[in-house]
């Protein structure tokens, strides 16, 4: 899943964002608007991480998003 489309389905992520992300607060996630250079700079300050360890625990992250809203096929 590209990062647009995360960022177009915002409200459908946030949830998962929080589990993912406990130190920030609901507001913090929703402030993002699904920007993700905004989610990296929240998650860098709250976890004291560089960049790169920001944005690839945020690559991690979206990778496992894939497979969240898809239809199930067998």
């Amino acid at each position: 899943m590209n990062w647009s489309d995360l960022k177009s389905r915002w409200d459908d992520y946030k949830a998962s964002a929080k589990q993912e992300w406990s130190r920030l607060t609901d507001e913090q996630i929703a402030g993002t608007l699904g920007k993700r250079e905004h989610l990296s700079s929240r998650v860098q300050e709250a976890y004291a991480l560089s960049q790169a360890d920001a944005d690839r625990q945020i690559s991690d992250w979206q990778a496992k998003q894939v497979d969240k809203l898809a239809p199930a096929t067998n």
